[in-house]
Protein backbone atom coordinates (compact mmCIF):
# COMPACT_ATOMS: atom_id res chain seq x y z
CA UNK A 1 0.00 0.00 0.00
CA UNK A 2 1.96 3.33 -1.32
CA UNK A 3 0.88 6.24 0.89
CA UNK A 4 -0.74 5.14 3.85
CA UNK A 5 -4.04 6.53 4.77
CA UNK A 6 -5.78 9.55 5.65
CA UNK A 7 -4.51 13.24 5.33
CA UNK A 8 -0.50 13.54 5.42
CA UNK A 9 -0.10 16.01 8.50
CA UNK A 10 3.31 16.57 6.65
CA UNK A 11 1.57 18.75 4.84
CA UNK A 12 0.84 20.75 7.78
CA UNK A 13 1.44 24.06 6.52
CA UNK A 14 -0.42 23.67 3.35
CA UNK A 15 -3.70 22.08 4.77
CA UNK A 16 -3.80 24.67 7.34
CA UNK A 17 -3.46 27.32 5.09
CA UNK A 18 -6.30 25.50 3.68
CA UNK A 19 -8.27 25.49 6.87
CA UNK A 20 -8.04 28.77 7.98
CA UNK A 21 -9.46 30.29 4.47
CA UNK A 22 -12.22 27.60 5.31
CA UNK A 23 -12.58 28.85 9.01
CA UNK A 24 -12.90 32.11 7.84
CA UNK A 25 -16.05 31.30 5.62
CA UNK A 26 -17.70 29.49 7.85
CA UNK A 27 -17.25 32.29 10.34
CA UNK A 28 -18.80 34.58 8.22
CA UNK A 29 -21.72 32.22 7.41
CA UNK A 30 -22.58 31.31 10.94
CA UNK A 31 -25.12 33.82 11.24
CA UNK A 32 -26.89 32.48 8.76
CA UNK A 33 -26.70 28.84 9.31
CA UNK A 34 -27.46 29.91 13.06
CA UNK A 35 -30.77 31.17 12.03
CA UNK A 36 -31.62 28.13 9.68
CA UNK A 37 -30.83 26.03 12.94
CA UNK A 38 -32.91 28.15 15.25
CA UNK A 39 -34.08 25.77 18.27
CA UNK A 40 -30.90 23.89 17.97
CA UNK A 41 -29.29 22.97 20.23
CA UNK A 42 -32.45 22.21 22.99
CA UNK A 43 -30.48 20.28 25.40
CA UNK A 44 -27.01 18.76 26.09
CA UNK A 45 -25.29 17.37 23.30
CA UNK A 46 -22.89 13.80 23.71
CA UNK A 47 -19.83 13.63 21.84
CA UNK A 48 -19.77 9.49 22.21
CA UNK A 49 -16.27 8.31 21.53
CA UNK A 50 -15.52 4.41 21.18
CA UNK A 51 -12.69 4.47 23.20
CA UNK A 52 -11.92 4.52 27.02
CA UNK A 53 -10.80 8.15 28.47
CA UNK A 54 -7.21 9.19 27.69
CA UNK A 55 -6.61 8.17 23.77
CA UNK A 56 -5.93 10.60 20.98
CA UNK A 57 -9.34 11.24 19.91
CA UNK A 58 -10.23 11.64 23.57
CA UNK A 59 -7.95 14.55 24.44
CA UNK A 60 -9.18 16.26 20.97
CA UNK A 61 -12.93 16.16 22.05
CA UNK A 62 -12.11 17.33 25.31
CA UNK A 63 -10.15 20.39 23.64
CA UNK A 64 -12.63 21.31 21.68
CA UNK A 65 -15.97 20.13 23.33
CA UNK A 66 -15.60 23.49 25.96
CA UNK A 67 -15.66 26.09 23.33
CA UNK A 68 -18.62 24.57 21.65
CA UNK A 69 -20.22 24.36 24.28
CA UNK A 70 -19.85 28.27 25.24
CA UNK A 71 -20.27 29.22 21.64
CA UNK A 72 -23.88 26.96 21.69
CA UNK A 73 -25.03 27.65 25.00
CA UNK A 74 -25.46 24.12 25.92
CA UNK A 75 -23.47 21.89 27.50
CA UNK A 76 -21.11 19.54 25.42
CA UNK A 77 -20.45 16.13 27.17
CA UNK A 78 -17.86 13.51 26.12
CA UNK A 79 -19.64 10.04 26.56
CA UNK A 80 -17.04 6.99 26.31
CA UNK A 81 -18.83 4.01 24.84
CA UNK A 82 -15.52 1.20 24.84
CA UNK A 83 -16.49 -1.94 22.66
CA UNK A 84 -16.23 -3.46 19.61
CA UNK A 85 -13.32 -1.54 18.38
CA UNK A 86 -15.90 1.70 18.46
CA UNK A 87 -18.42 -0.98 17.36
CA UNK A 88 -20.28 -0.50 20.19
CA UNK A 89 -20.00 3.68 20.58
CA UNK A 90 -21.11 4.00 16.58
CA UNK A 91 -24.11 1.80 17.01
CA UNK A 92 -25.38 3.83 20.34
CA UNK A 93 -25.25 7.01 17.83
CA UNK A 94 -26.80 5.06 14.51
CA UNK A 95 -30.16 4.26 16.67
CA UNK A 96 -29.90 7.68 18.57
CA UNK A 97 -32.88 10.10 17.55
CA UNK A 98 -31.74 12.05 14.64
CA UNK A 99 -31.67 15.79 16.22
CA UNK A 100 -28.34 16.37 16.20
CA UNK A 101 -27.78 15.96 19.94
CA UNK A 102 -26.05 12.69 19.35
CA UNK A 103 -22.16 13.04 17.48
CA UNK A 104 -20.12 9.82 17.13
CA UNK A 105 -16.84 10.83 17.16
CA UNK A 106 -14.65 8.12 15.67
CA UNK A 107 -11.02 7.08 14.01
CA UNK A 108 -10.47 6.03 10.40
CA UNK A 109 -10.49 2.33 11.71
CA UNK A 110 -13.78 2.84 13.48
CA UNK A 111 -15.23 5.52 10.04
CA UNK A 112 -13.79 3.83 7.15
CA UNK A 113 -12.61 0.60 8.50
CA UNK A 114 -15.37 -1.19 10.24
CA UNK A 115 -18.09 -1.09 7.71
CA UNK A 116 -15.70 -3.17 5.09
CA UNK A 117 -13.81 -5.53 7.77
CA UNK A 118 -16.30 -6.42 10.43
CA UNK A 119 -19.07 -8.82 8.99
CA UNK A 120 -23.12 -8.22 10.40
CA UNK A 121 -22.20 -4.92 11.60
CA UNK A 122 -25.57 -3.47 13.65
CA UNK A 123 -26.20 -0.73 11.42
CA UNK A 124 -24.91 0.34 7.70
CA UNK A 125 -22.66 3.45 7.80
CA UNK A 126 -24.34 4.72 4.35
CA UNK A 127 -27.77 3.96 5.35
CA UNK A 128 -27.70 5.03 9.59
CA UNK A 129 -25.09 7.65 9.62
CA UNK A 130 -24.65 11.32 8.02
CA UNK A 131 -21.11 12.71 8.07
CA UNK A 132 -20.58 15.63 9.61
CA UNK A 133 -16.56 16.72 8.99
CA UNK A 134 -13.24 15.44 9.17
CA UNK A 135 -12.29 17.19 12.48
CA UNK A 136 -7.97 16.36 12.30
CA UNK A 137 -5.72 14.50 10.63
CA UNK A 138 -2.47 12.77 12.85
CA UNK A 139 0.99 11.26 12.16
CA UNK A 140 1.50 7.98 14.49
CA UNK A 141 5.01 7.01 15.83
CA UNK A 142 6.53 3.90 16.40
CA UNK A 143 6.98 3.36 20.28
CA UNK A 144 8.57 0.82 22.30
CA UNK A 145 9.15 -0.61 26.14
CA UNK A 146 12.45 0.42 27.01
CA UNK A 147 13.77 -2.97 27.83
CA UNK A 148 13.57 -3.32 24.14
CA UNK A 149 17.43 -3.03 22.71
CA UNK A 150 17.15 -0.55 19.77
CA UNK A 151 17.30 3.26 19.41
CA UNK A 152 16.52 3.03 16.08
CA UNK A 153 13.89 2.06 13.43
CA UNK A 154 16.84 -0.35 11.46
CA UNK A 155 17.84 -1.61 15.29
CA UNK A 156 14.48 -2.52 16.30
CA UNK A 157 13.44 -4.82 13.01
CA UNK A 158 16.96 -6.52 13.22
CA UNK A 159 16.11 -7.53 16.60
CA UNK A 160 12.31 -8.39 15.96
CA UNK A 161 14.14 -11.13 13.19
CA UNK A 162 16.11 -12.37 15.37
CA UNK A 163 13.29 -12.81 17.44
CA UNK A 164 10.82 -14.18 15.08
CA UNK A 165 7.44 -14.19 17.17
CA UNK A 166 8.20 -13.55 19.79
CA UNK A 167 7.66 -10.24 20.34
CA UNK A 168 3.89 -8.85 21.28
CA UNK A 169 2.26 -5.49 19.90
CA UNK A 170 -0.72 -4.02 21.02
CA UNK A 171 -3.24 -1.73 19.50
CA UNK A 172 -6.56 0.02 20.61
CA UNK A 173 -8.74 -2.83 18.91
CA UNK A 174 -8.62 -5.22 16.28
CA UNK A 175 -8.45 -3.65 12.43
CA UNK A 176 -8.02 -0.34 13.89
CA UNK A 177 -5.41 2.15 12.50
CA UNK A 178 -2.70 1.64 15.03
CA UNK A 179 -2.99 -2.52 14.52
CA UNK A 180 -3.02 -1.99 10.65
CA UNK A 181 -0.29 0.49 10.59
CA UNK A 182 1.47 -2.40 12.57
CA UNK A 183 0.23 -4.91 10.20
CA UNK A 184 1.66 -2.29 7.43
CA UNK A 185 4.97 -2.58 9.46
CA UNK A 186 5.48 -5.66 9.59
CA UNK A 187 4.71 -6.78 6.17
CA UNK A 188 7.04 -3.99 4.79
CA UNK A 189 10.33 -5.01 7.53
CA UNK A 190 9.76 -8.37 6.82
CA UNK A 191 9.28 -9.43 10.23
CA UNK A 192 6.58 -11.33 12.36
CA UNK A 193 4.88 -10.27 15.29
CA UNK A 194 1.91 -10.97 17.28
CA UNK A 195 -1.05 -8.73 17.75
CA UNK A 196 -2.56 -8.02 21.26
CA UNK A 197 -5.70 -5.97 20.79
CA UNK A 198 -7.31 -4.16 23.83
CA UNK A 199 -10.03 -1.93 24.28
CA UNK A 200 -8.99 1.60 23.57
CA UNK A 201 -5.45 3.25 23.56
CA UNK A 202 -4.65 3.79 27.15
CA UNK A 203 -4.83 0.99 28.54
CA UNK A 204 -2.49 -0.67 25.25
CA UNK A 205 0.06 1.89 26.75
CA UNK A 206 -0.33 1.29 30.07
CA UNK A 207 0.31 -2.25 29.19
CA UNK A 208 3.47 -1.42 26.80
CA UNK A 209 4.66 0.34 30.02
CA UNK A 210 4.13 -1.97 32.05
CA UNK A 211 6.71 -4.38 29.77
CA UNK A 212 3.40 -6.75 29.06
CA UNK A 213 3.72 -5.70 25.04
CA UNK A 214 6.91 -4.57 23.37
CA UNK A 215 6.28 -2.24 20.93
CA UNK A 216 2.81 -0.33 19.45
CA UNK A 217 1.83 2.95 16.94
CA UNK A 218 0.18 5.23 18.61
CA UNK A 219 -0.84 8.86 18.01
CA UNK A 220 2.00 11.82 19.37
CA UNK A 221 -0.79 13.07 21.90
CA UNK A 222 -0.80 9.78 23.41
CA UNK A 223 2.75 8.61 24.10
CA UNK A 224 4.92 11.99 23.72
CA UNK A 225 4.93 12.51 27.43
CA UNK A 226 5.30 8.96 28.51
CA UNK A 227 8.80 9.40 25.90
CA UNK A 228 9.47 12.27 27.94
CA UNK A 229 9.88 10.78 31.39
CA UNK A 230 11.60 7.82 29.80
CA UNK A 231 8.88 5.36 30.26
CA UNK A 232 8.73 5.11 26.59
CA UNK A 233 10.84 5.34 23.66
CA UNK A 234 10.05 6.37 20.24
CA UNK A 235 11.76 5.36 17.34
CA UNK A 236 10.40 6.68 14.32
CA UNK A 237 6.99 8.88 12.89
CA UNK A 238 5.18 6.96 10.50
CA UNK A 239 4.67 10.65 8.37
CA UNK A 240 6.69 10.69 4.88
CA UNK A 241 9.01 13.43 6.29
CA UNK A 242 9.94 14.95 10.02
CA UNK A 243 7.44 16.16 12.10
CA UNK A 244 7.31 20.24 12.66
CA UNK A 245 6.95 19.41 16.60
CA UNK A 246 9.84 16.90 16.68
CA UNK A 247 12.26 17.08 13.85
CA UNK A 248 15.14 15.24 15.78
CA UNK A 249 12.61 11.91 15.84
CA UNK A 250 13.48 10.33 12.02
CA UNK A 251 10.43 9.44 10.05
CA UNK A 252 10.27 4.91 9.44
CA UNK A 253 10.56 5.86 5.28
CA UNK A 254 13.96 6.54 5.93
CA UNK A 255 14.86 3.42 6.83
CA UNK A 256 11.52 1.70 5.16
CA UNK A 257 11.03 3.96 2.06
CA UNK A 258 7.64 3.86 0.90
CA UNK A 259 6.27 3.34 4.59
CA UNK A 260 3.74 6.11 5.43
CA UNK A 261 0.21 6.14 7.72
CA UNK A 262 -1.95 8.70 8.85
CA UNK A 263 -4.89 8.68 11.07
CA UNK A 264 -7.55 10.53 11.04
CA UNK A 265 -10.65 11.66 12.82
CA UNK A 266 -14.25 12.76 11.90
CA UNK A 267 -17.77 13.07 13.02
CA UNK A 268 -20.67 11.71 11.91
CA UNK A 269 -24.41 11.97 13.19
CA UNK A 270 -28.06 9.90 12.89
CA UNK A 271 -28.82 9.67 8.87
CA UNK A 272 -32.16 11.67 9.27
CA UNK A 273 -30.16 14.73 11.08
CA UNK A 274 -31.80 17.88 9.95
CA UNK A 275 -28.95 19.52 7.62
CA UNK A 276 -29.19 22.64 9.15
CA UNK A 277 -28.06 20.49 12.43
CA UNK A 278 -25.56 18.83 10.87
CA UNK A 279 -24.05 22.70 9.21
CA UNK A 280 -24.42 24.07 12.89
CA UNK A 281 -22.05 21.31 14.60
CA UNK A 282 -19.84 21.18 11.59
CA UNK A 283 -19.18 25.26 12.14
CA UNK A 284 -19.31 24.67 15.04
CA UNK A 285 -16.03 22.29 15.74
CA UNK A 286 -14.10 24.57 12.76
CA UNK A 287 -14.98 27.88 14.79
CA UNK A 288 -13.33 25.99 17.94
CA UNK A 289 -10.48 24.87 15.75
CA UNK A 290 -9.60 28.51 15.03
CA UNK A 291 -9.02 29.55 18.35
CA UNK A 292 -5.46 30.43 18.21
CA UNK A 293 -4.86 28.18 22.00
CA UNK A 294 -6.93 25.56 20.66
CA UNK A 295 -4.84 25.88 17.32
CA UNK A 296 -1.66 26.12 18.73
CA UNK A 297 -2.64 22.85 21.06
CA UNK A 298 -3.59 20.54 18.17
CA UNK A 299 -0.59 21.28 16.02
CA UNK A 300 1.71 20.91 19.34
CA UNK A 301 0.24 17.45 19.66
CA UNK A 302 0.52 16.50 15.74
CA UNK A 303 -3.41 17.44 15.24
CA UNK A 304 -3.59 19.11 11.76
CA UNK A 305 -7.21 20.36 11.76
CA UNK A 306 -9.31 19.77 8.57
CA UNK A 307 -12.50 20.73 8.53
CA UNK A 308 -14.01 19.55 5.58
CA UNK A 309 -17.36 19.62 4.26
CA UNK A 310 -20.14 17.06 4.44
CA UNK A 311 -19.91 15.94 0.98
CA UNK A 312 -16.26 15.72 1.38
CA UNK A 313 -16.05 13.99 4.30
CA UNK A 314 -18.59 11.27 3.03
CA UNK A 315 -16.37 10.90 -0.30
CA UNK A 316 -13.10 10.90 2.40
CA UNK A 317 -14.39 7.97 4.10
CA UNK A 318 -15.58 5.73 1.07
CA UNK A 319 -11.82 6.08 -0.45
CA UNK A 320 -10.27 5.41 3.06
CA UNK A 321 -12.50 2.36 3.42
CA UNK A 322 -11.21 0.82 -0.21
CA UNK A 323 -7.30 1.64 0.10
CA UNK A 324 -7.48 -0.55 3.64
CA UNK A 325 -9.62 -3.30 2.24
CA UNK A 326 -6.41 -3.81 0.23
CA UNK A 327 -3.89 -3.89 3.19
CA UNK A 328 -6.25 -5.92 5.19
CA UNK A 329 -6.72 -8.46 2.29
CA UNK A 330 -2.77 -8.93 1.90
CA UNK A 331 -2.12 -9.23 5.40
CA UNK A 332 -5.31 -11.25 5.98
CA UNK A 333 -6.00 -10.11 8.62
CA UNK A 334 -9.35 -11.71 9.74
CA UNK A 335 -12.14 -10.06 12.45
CA UNK A 336 -11.56 -10.84 15.66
Amino acid sequence: MAGGSGVNTNVGHRRYDEFQVRASILILAFAASGALAQGFPSRAIHIVIGFPPGGGIDTVARLIGPKMSESMGQPVIVDNRPGGAGVLGTDVVAKSPPDGHSVFFGTMGNLAVNPVFVPNLPFNMERDLAPVTQVVSTAFMLYVNPSVPANTVKEFIDYAKRQTGKLNFCSSGNGGAPHLAAEFFNAMAAIQTVHVPYKGSAPCISDLIGGQVQFTFEAVTIGLSHVKSGKLRALGATAAKRLPMLPELPTLAETLPGFEVDNWYGMVVPAATPRAAIERLRNEVVQAMSIPEIRERLLALGQVPVGSAPQEFAAFMKSEGAKWLKVIKQANIQPG
